[in-house]
């Protein structure tokens, strides 16, 4: 069957009225939790992960996609009417955004958002529909030297792609890697760095880590700023529809971001975030036409740019995650774990052992799109509603629903205190400015890594040159190498360094 025969019988299972409304209440939660701030897609799916137990596997993975990709368009709200980005992919936003927002041209700026979010979101569906069956066929001749060598370039292009310090990313994924460590050795059965605890026997559980760090740490965050900082207040929005000359510039820079936003997407540790703030730089770069507003005083450019880089990453982050078993982010981490959980072993088996899973899920990605296009335009007067709610009733909420999602994920208060510990942890990454996204990567990563490059050593009888003489674990390794090489140059260390910093 060819790729429109599957897509046909993809839309057949995604068109059933209980994966519809999975994919609505997916969309608008996703939308909803990119509103608020101090909310993330990763906590919201860590809490959600319980109550998919009784789902359907379709219906639950239709819903947690549209939770993640929702959330992409629900930032862009908040960082466009007022200066507060709902999601880290938004905080590009803000710059132009705002300030279209304070010319009066708040409509044009959502509009150009959420239209550019859903070009983005139907090319990314697209790559993925067409790209996901070579990239199977390519997977099946991965071995555990072809994993591990994988993982590398994945650990590898996490400390590169992140923003900030080197050293501090490397430092980051070290810790990572430590935590992995912790719990049963799957070849000896040794139990390793449990400290005597019967908890962490099986390891340390990724959600509360997720849900400390991302949700706990950012509302301590916002405590710890002054009120006025933390309160929001409604912005009043006339008109929506763009002008034709706001059409001829931002549909160039719309394609150049989604372009962007779909090859980074598929690497780790890029996706979303990365994308945007890459596609910003780029435009910044292009030149400026009579008439048109510098950037950082209300070019609409500047929106549309980013916000299509940061949806088309978001789709085309699917790719490794369905096709190869490999999350390139946290949040596809915890969709394996939505699959294991069904079940449904991650790598390129999904595609032919559940290709109902498969091919549903890709068509309900082009269903949801569609229904966020319609859920941000006409609801933005109610999101505005939602933020004027003073952080000091909503953030008792928030903490409610992680202790919620941290104990019913496992059923054991043990967890809870991990919660806690994280969140503490969490706040002390957001003081000493570290991105905790690459400590997830090592976490997720390292048990992976230890594991694959220990079958590879068995299968040789402790040959470590398997790593170097099968083809495709080569290419990998030189891949890596030639990324690490790469970033030490120092023309290419200043540009990666100025990528991340705006004027």
């Amino acid at each position: 069957m060819d790729v429109f025969g599957h897509l046909a019988t993809g839309f057949a299972i995604a068109l059933t009225w209980q994966n519809l409304a999975y994919c609505f209440a997916g969309c608008f939660l996703g939308t909803l939790i990119g509103v608020l701030p101090g909310i993330g897609p990763l906590a919201t799916i860590a809490m959600l992960l319980p109550i998919t137990y009784a789902l359907p596997p379709v219906a639950a993975l239709i819903m947690l996609a549209g939770i993640y990709y929702g959330a992409q368009y629900g930032g862009s709200t908040t960082a466009i009417l007022v200066n507060l980005p709902g999601e880290v992919s938004s905080v590009v936003t803000t710059i132009d955004g705002y300030q279209m927002a304070r010319r009066g041209r708040a409509g044009p700026a959502l509009a150009s958002a959420a239209i550019g979010s859903f070009i983005a979101g139907c090319v990314g569906t697209v790559m993925l529909a067409a790209f996901a069956p070579p990239l199977t066929e390519v997977a099946f001749k991965f071995g555990p030297a072809e994993y591990f060598s994988l993982l590398v370039l994945g650990m590898i292009g996490a400390v590169v792609l992140a923003s900030g310090s080197l050293l501090k990313a490397i430092g980051m994924v070290v810790i990572g890697l430590m935590l992995g460590l912790v719990g049963t050795d799957v070849n000896s059965g040794t139990v390793r760095f449990a400290f005597g605890i019967p908890e962490l026997f099986d390891g340390v559980d990724f959600v509360p880590i997720a849900m400390g760090i991302f949700g706990y740490g950012e509302i301590i965050a916002n405590l710890s700023r002054p009120p006025e900082h933390r309160e929001v207040f409604a912005t009043k929005v006339n008109g929506l529809m763009p002008t034709r000359e706001d059409f001829r510039r931002m549909l160039p820079a719309m394609l150049r971001g989604t372009s962007l936003g779909c090859v980074l997407g598929v690497l780790p540790g890029g996706g979303a975030v990365l994308s945007s703030f890459a596609a910003y730089s780029i435009e910044k770069k292009t030149r400026l036409r009579e008439g048109e507003l510098p950037f950082g005083q209300g070019n609409i450019r500047g929106v549309a740019a980013p916000e299509s880089a940061n949806n088309a990453g978001a789709q085309a982050s699917f790719i490794p995650m369905l096709t190869l078993g490999i999350p390139p982010n946290p949040v596809m981490a915890l969709m394996i774990g939505a699959m294991t959980i069904h079940n449904v072993q991650p790598g390129p088996q999904v595609m032919t052992s559940n290709p109902e899973l498969f091919w549903g899920l890709v068509a309900s990605m082009w269903l949801g799109n569609l229904m966020l296009v319609v859920l941000n335009l006409p609801l933005v007067g109610i999101w505005i509603k939602l933020l004027t709610v003073p952080y000091r009733w909503l953030f008792p909420s928030i903490v409610l629903f992680c202790a919620l999602g941290a104990y019913t994920n496992s059923n054991n208060v043990f967890d809870v205190w991990t919660l806690a510990l994280f969140g503490l942890i969490g706040y002390l990454f957001y003081k000493l400015e570290l991105e905790a996204p690459p400590l997830l990567l090592g976490l997720i990563l390292g048990p992976m890594m230890e594991e694959n490059l220990r079958r590879a050593l068995l299968i040789s009888r402790g040959d470590w040159g398997v790593l170097v003489t099968r083809p495709i674990s080569a290419s990998l390794l030189a891949a890596a190498a030639i990324m690490v090489l790469a970033v030490m140059v120092p023309a290419i260390g200043k540009k990666r360094k100025q990528a991340f910093i705006e004027d």
